[in-house]
């Protein structure tokens, strides 16, 4: 090798160790942390897939983990996670109280903490909230059945997540408040009524169980109403063996499942609220790079929500992808 070419060689990997160490600091400087209560769910798995690797596009170090439904579980990831120098955390917390001191302490460590779709107490010391909006989705939802469904008595089977969930609350109360509005403004009366609410405990083996319960006790019913698309899919699996799915219309508050979308496309469905996973993580990451990079208004929201829509046949082929996680 002749001196020039040495000289040249040189250059070349002084630059490569160069570009290597500003790669290495800015991983260092952007350290974000993902916390999820449960990946035993597609809904769940797409948040964490679409947060590790937004995370990584922006050049950031991600440190992951699964809860495993276990709050205990998550108060330790989380001190492990602080423990391992974390600048962000992004969490989806297994529960609304439980996790306040994990989250104070993270906070109280220099940690900026970003929780994403389930509620955390709102006395946590989080920077924002990221979801969709749950009764803005309920109500466009809500409305677009009022509108579907003009001069006809409506007999309604709720098919809610689990007793005491705040998210679940939220949807049901948008979709019934977005129906009477609707109606209201269509008739000026309302004429639905709520015949039976089962706890499908948000999964489709649940929501179809509950459905069988429902429709022994209420063999009149003409709308399944889902707090989440999972459920009412089990419901229609129900419908289908008790050969009743016809007349039934079928409709979620929230989340937009690619299994649910195809089924709009092909009519048998109504509609769903847009909670695109992938689009709430990575909402959350962007904002957890602001505020690292010390960009993030300090006036941020305590929620920022993502745009509400009801999907329907008309808009859903703007939603459905067939690659989706969920």
């Amino acid at each position: 090798m002749t001196r020039k070419n040495k000289i040249a060689l040189n250059i070349a990997l002084a630059a490569a160790a160069s570009l290597l160490t500003i790669g290495a600091a800015q991983a260092a400087d952007c350290k974000i942390g993902v916390s999820m209560k449960t990946l035993d769910a597609p809904y769940f798995a797409a948040q964490d897939v679409s947060a590790k690797k937004h995370a990584e596009e922006l050049g950031c170090e991600v440190i992951s983990a699964d809860a495993q439904n276990d709050l205990n579980k998550q108060i330790a990831d989380v001190e492990d996670m602080v423990a391992q120098g974390i600048g962000a955390l992004i969490i989806n917390p297994r529960d609304s109280k439980g996790l306040v001191p994990a989250v104070n302490a993270a906070s109280a460590a220099g940690v900026k903490v970003f929780v994403i779709d389930s509620t955390l107490d709102p006395t946590a010391n989080f920077v924002t909230l990221v979801q969709s909006s749950n009764s803005q989705n309920g109500l466009l939802v809500g409305q677009w059945l009022a509108d579907q469904t003009k001069g006809k008595d409506l007999k309604i089977a709720l098919l809610s997540g689990d007793k005491g969930n705040e998210v679940g609350q939220e949807r049901r109360l948008g979709v019934l408040a977005g129906l009477l509005e609707g109606q209201l403004r269509n008739e000026g009366r309302a004429r639905f009524e709520v015949v039976g609410q089962g706890w499908g405990l948000w999964g489709h083996e649940g929501g179809l169980k509950a459905m069988e319960d429902l429709l022994v006790a209420n063999p009149d019913i003409n709308v399944v109403l889902g707090e989440n698309d999972s459920m009412v899919l089990g419901a229609k699996k129900a419908l289908e063996q008790a050969g009743r799915v016809d007349g039934v219309l079928l409709l979620a508050a929230a989340d937009g499942q690619k299994e649910a979308l195809q089924l709009i496309k092909e009519g048998t469905y109504g509609a769903t609220g847009l909670n695109d996973p992938a689009l709430v993580a990575s909402t959350a990451v962007d904002l957890a790079k602001k505020a690292l990079d010390g960009e993030l208004s300090a006036d941020t929201s305590k929620i920022t929500f993502t745009t509400p829509m009801a999907i329907t046949k008309e808009n859903v082929d703007q939603y459905y992808k067939t690659d989706a996680v969920f």
